[in-house]
């Protein structure tokens, strides 16, 4: 119901005992005329009720009328209570509302009751509201990328980027990184596979081995000579590099592994190292490189997520609604999922509302406080107006009956 049918209902409630009231006094006046004409008894208790209701109907009336204005525009103290108090009224109605309404034990049975999980889940299964949800999502992430000021997140990127940068030592982590190597032994499979391709290399350049021994012996060796000791280190380095390839225990493996301890060692203990590394780092990462680095970065995220967003067949939400669709299965099929959302809920409303119970109570008695009285006692009586007309009209009625009963009693008894 808008204001304007509350306005016409409040009028016509007003109408009503406004109209009870004349009905009694019209009552009154004719009843005092007939009773100097004619004495009978009737016209003495109807006079009476008339009489008596007429005094309730005003008594009433002002009880009434001075909750929202003053009555006959008198200014009598303790009238137009609702415009005077307004302030009272905002914050003793707040103090109410988060006294029982807002307690723990009020609210408790009622965040006890929430199940919210199976209904989310429910929800989501519906593809139409995936693709929903998922638009909404990519409207408000798009609308913040577009909002945004590159210069400030290209700023922000470089910034951090600095900061990670100086912090960082390449010395330690390229030492920790080989020793980490090495202690899982990942190096061992580097040394089978060099073993391997020097093993095979050596076999396939046996000429050039042979024609190296001959440039290198002297000219009155005989060429059998030559190929059979050309022939002996072909042979004696395959198999040496065959016997590393296979045998985990070669001793050219553990002395390998020790020079590269050693090495990593070295890398991250001696300054030499550490300045070397931290040039290549000043080199490689100089302000103008980490802001284009930065301003790059942005940019490809940027343009890249927003393709991805503004794409309705885009690998992003086709992931989403994915994901999205497991969690809706989830949600309705899986009870220990189901107890832990909903607990979690639970827990999250109940402290969030005793926590901001006394902004509730806060934000109704300011409300009601700003409100202008004039405004704050109309709309109350839109609401409530009506009620009390009938407080008017059994005042009226309970009136009469109370004069009647001490006429009649006064008449008998006395």
């Amino acid at each position: 119901m808008n204001d304007s049918e509350k306005k016409a209902q409040l009028r016509k409630y007003k109408m009503f005992a406004t109209g009870l009231f004349v009905l009694m006094a019209l009552i009154f006046v004719t009843t005092t005329i007939l009773a100097k004409e004619n004495p009978a008894h009737w016209i003495g208790y109807l006079k009476a009720f008339s009489e008596a209701a007429m005094v309730g109907a005003l008594a009433d009336w002002f009880a009434v009328t001075a909750l929202f204005n003053y009555p006959l525009g008198l200014k009598i103290p303790h009238t137009n209570l609702i415009e005077n108090s307004k302030e009272r009224i905002g914050d003793n109605l707040g103090n109410f509302v988060v006294d029982n309404f807002l307690s723990p034990q009020n609210i408790r049975p009622y965040i006890q009751k929430i199940k919210i999980s199976h209904f989310v889940g429910e929800w989501l299964s519906a593809s139409r509201n995936q693709e929903k949800l998922i638009k909404e999502v990519s409207n408000i992430v798009l609308d913040i990328l577009n909002k945004l000021d590159d210069t400030e997140v290209v700023n922000f990127i470089e910034k951090k980027a600095k900061e990670m940068t100086d912090d960082v030592k390449i010395n330690q982590i390229i030492g920790n990184g080989l020793e980490y190597i090495l202690d899982k032994n990942d190096h061992q499979r580097l040394i089978t596979n060099l073993s391997k391709q020097i093993k095979e290399y050596v076999l396939k350049n046996q000429q050039m081995v042979k024609e190296r021994v001959k440039s290198e012996s002297f000219f009155l060796v005989p060429r059998f000579v030559e190929d059979n000791i050309a022939d002996k280190i072909t042979i004696g380095l395959s198999k040496y590099f065959e016997e590393v390839e296979h045998d985990e225990n070669h001793s050219l493996r553990h002395e390998i592994s020790g020079k590269l301890y050693t090495f990593s060692n070295e890398i991250k203990t001696e300054n030499q190292w550490a300045e070397e590394f931290r040039n290549i780092k000043d080199d490689f990462l100089t302000s103008e490189k980490i802001t284009q680095y930065s301003t790059d970065i942005w940019n490809s995220i940027k343009q890249s997520l927003s393709k991805e967003l503004e794409d309705e067949t885009s690998a992003l939400k086709n992931y989403l609604q994915k994901n999205l669709t497991e969690l809706a299965k989830n949600l309705k099929t899986d009870e220990k999922f189901q107890n832990k959302i909903d607990h979690w809920v639970r827990v999250t409303a109940y402290k969030y509302i005793l926590k901001n119970t006394h902004q509730a109570g806060n934000l109704i008695s300011s409300t009601v406080g700003n409100w202008q009285g004039k405004e704050l006692s109309e709309k109350l009586e839109l609401e409530v107006g009506k009620d009390l007309q009938f407080i008017r009209v059994n005042g009226t009625l309970v009136g009469g009956l109370v004069g009647l009963i001490i006429y009649t009693v006064t008449n008998f008894f006395l």
